[in-house]
């Protein structure tokens, strides 16, 4: 079996705190280490009531403090958001507390809207543009480039693995020509996984720190001792996805049984199509979608997505994807 991992946006879920996000947070990622997950990686996002993982590195921080030898990363850090230097200095922070096993994992979307970039203090709209230089500026300052004008201190010499994060063809092509792992946001961008997937393997130029092509892949996961159950616990989720896309995000709302069902047929769809890398349903279910999806995609990893509101049962969903893969 292919290495498991596990992505997480630290959710606040309605009538909770971003305190007991995070505290749930560090309790997943311990769970995911004792279970065998490979990474534990954080997404970055902004300005959300319902996401406390902003912040991406001082949560990385967080969770590191509370495990000892599951990788933990960024899935990603949005580089258009933020100055290369300050990022190497934090993931440089974050290598010097807690040795070789952290990921950079960098993407060229700033995400949210326009109000993100403008509290950042950010021109965003040439992200495409400049965001190769800034990876490579990025790998400089990890290297301690003495061409470099100022040193990352921490930051110049960490073994922080560098990952290219996309949803379309451009980060495939940008990681296949700077030799860097790939992963690919299937979890909630699936119509581009194919024709990326081959690009990257295509165009793939070996660097020093990969000889070959390196593909993880996101699939949304909800293991239940019954597919009802697993389904159950997935409306969550969709209904974070119907929120966010009418404009309304939250907080992670209680699972309501037969949401999909319910839904008008347009925003149906609509969720359908974007939840169609998934396994959800029972340990036998879950098996048959997992190896179906690694048939397809011929990853070298995935990494698990599914928020629920009850943090026990993603726990629960975790141990049980790992029996049922095992």
């Amino acid at each position: 079996m292919i290495p498991l991992s596990v992505l997480d946006l630290v959710p606040v879920r309605e009538g909770g705190t971003p305190a007991e996000a995070l505290a749930e947070a560090a309790l997943l990622a311990r769970a995911a280490e004792q279970l065998g997950y490979r990474r534990f990686w954080v997404a970055e996002h902004h300005g959300m009531p319902g996401i406390a993982g902003g912040a991406t590195a001082v949560t990385l921080a967080h969770i590191g403090q509370a495990t000892a030898t599951i990788r933990i990363g960024a899935g990603g850090i949005m580089l258009p958001n933020h100055n290369p230097f300050v990022i190497a200095e934090q993931f440089g922070t974050l290598h010097a507390l807690f040795g070789d096993r952290i990921d950079l994992g960098l993407g060229r979307a700033p995400g949210a809207d326009g109000r993100v970039a403008q509290m950042l203090h950010k021109d965003v709209s040439q992200a495409s543009q400049y965001f190769p230089q800034h990876v490579m500026e990025l790998q400089a300052l990890f290297a301690g480039d003495p061409k470099l004008p100022l040193q990352a201190t921490p930051g110049a010499g960490a073994a922080v693995d560098l990952w290219i994060l996309g949803s379309s063809l451009f980060g495939a092509q940008l990681a296949a020509h700077l030799g860097l792992p790939f992963a690919f946001a299937s979890h909630f961008a699936p119509d581009n996984l194919d024709a990326a997937l081959k690009l990257y393997r295509e165009r793939f130029q070996p660097s020093a720190v990969l000889a070959r092509p390196h593909v993880m892949a996101g699939i949304n996961l909800f293991c239940a001792e019954t597919d009802e159950e697993a389904q159950f616990l997935a409306s969550s989720q969709d209904q974070a996805f119907v929120a966010l896309r009418s404009g309304t995000p939250g907080k992670l709302l209680p699972p309501i049984p037969g949401y999909r069902e319910s839904l008008p047929g347009p925003q149906r769809l609509s969720l359908e199509h974007m939840r169609q890398c998934s396994a959800i349903g029972s340990p036998a279910a879950v098996r048959a979608a997992v190896l179906a999806f690694i048939e397809r995609t011929g990853a070298d990893e995935l990494i698990v997505s599914g928020a629920t509101h009850d943090p026990a049962a993603r726990r629960r969903s975790l141990a049980l994807t790992m029996d049922a893969l095992a």
